[in-house]
């Protein structure tokens, strides 16, 4: 058996439920795939400010560093709005990012067949879709300095900075251009080079790199524009390339397509241990309630397996399972719709588990007829 140390980080709201779920599911793949699991625990984000007064500490960060992968929820809440900047739970997620050297996060948004009647689009605009957004995650105005609120005649005055080096673009656009290697070989890389000097740093660079990649497409489209576009016509899209911020909002907006953004999962991946979790936030109106859908925590498992352990038949295995559970009509709250069944977070899970062990089963049948 293969043994692997995960760092869990649950979070707040409801990345306490789909963690669980995913942990569970991520254990349930390594007894049919020879992995076994050494799993830590800690609390982050508005977790950690309750516990020991800040996001997250020196012996998480240094728990993740020594991980072969961490398994996050998600952090924040209104409970923690009127807490100084500086210990924000959010600040939890930069840390690590920057920690661990995840310059990279990848967020694939996939419209299952099942699920092309939940998005608020037409059925025709949204069936079929397999996007994977690659956005830049450590730099850009999330980590630019200044960063700061200052007093003034006026009022306050609050600075935030955007910044990219060349060496930045270089190496996230590098990863955009493998991926549609073995993609549909096309890129559009979203920017703001009308009115940003940075965004138009960005376009150069990410053209000088294109050079290095013969037979893919690449085209730039400005980031107001995509955001039309991606409700519009979003199937034009393969890999779309971008930076921190126009990365995280759409995204989001991406995940509406799926008709839930608790349907996508990311991977974060860099110099450092690599780092997976759901795109959604905690959603306290429904958190302790186990009408979260983990699907997309359960999703970043498969992430997991697949870009940190090299194992894709267990990574295919557990998205199969989601396909063969949407299909047989079992929904989450956000997802229930006429003629489905609606279940709970853990009953989710639990689906989704029964039919991978199910599939194992019947791949072992049919290895030991032949």
């Amino acid at each position: 058996m293969n043994t692997k140390k995960i760092v869990v980080l649950p979070g707040d709201g409801i990345g306490v439920e789909v963690t669980r779920e995913a942990v569970s599911t991520m254990k349930a793949a390594g007894e049919e795939h020879g992995f076994t699991f050494e799993t830590e625990e800690y609390q982050i984000g508005g977790a950690g400010i309750d516990s020991y007064g800040k996001p997250i500490n020196e012996e998480i960060l240094t728990a993740c560093k020594n991980a072969d992968a961490v398994l996050l929820g998600a952090v924040g809440g209104p409970k923690w709005d009127n807490v100084p900047d500086e210990i924000r739970p959010e600040s939890a997620l930069l840390s690590l990012r920057k920690e661990l050297g995840l310059f990279t996060n990848l967020r694939p948004v996939k419209v299952y067949e099942a699920l092309s009647d939940a998005s608020s689009l037409k059925k025709e605009i949204v069936s079929g879709i397999d996007i994977l957004v690659v956005r830049e995650l450590t730099g850009g105005i999330y980590f630019g300095k200044p960063r700061k609120t200052e007093k003034t005649s006026d009022g306050e005055r609050a600075v935030d900075t955007m910044t990219y080096s060349t060496s930045e673009v270089e190496r996230i656009a590098k990863v955009a251009f493998e991926a549609a290697q073995n993609r549909s070989k096309k890129v559009t890389s979203v920017d703001k080079a009308n009115i940003l000097a940075v965004s138009r740093l960005w376009r150069k660079t990410v053209e000088r790199v294109a050079q290095d990649f013969s037979g893919i497409n690449l085209e730039h489209m400005l980031v107001d524009n995509c955001a039309m576009q991606l409700v519009r016509y979003p199937k034009q899209f393969d890999v779309i390339l971008t930076g921190n911020m126009f990365g995280d909002i759409l995204s989001d907006e991406a995940a509406m397509l799926t008709g839930s953004i608790g349907m996508l999962p990311s991977a974060s991946l860099g110099d450092g241990t690599a780092m997976y979790e759901p795109v959604h936030g905690t959603a306290p109106d429904i958190a302790g309630q186990g009408k979260a859908n983990p699907l997309a925590a359960i999703a970043s498992v498969a992430m997991m397996f697949r870009f940190s352990f090299g194992a894709e038949e267990a990574a295919g295995a557990i998205e199969q399972s989601i396909e063969d559970t949407l299909n047989a009509g079992y929904r989450t709250l956000d997802l229930a719709a006429k003629g489905t069944q609606t279940v709970s977070t853990s009953e989710m899970g639990d689906q989704i588990r029964k039919r991978m062990k199910e599939s194992n089963k019947e791949t072992s049948r049919r290895m030991t007829d032949v």
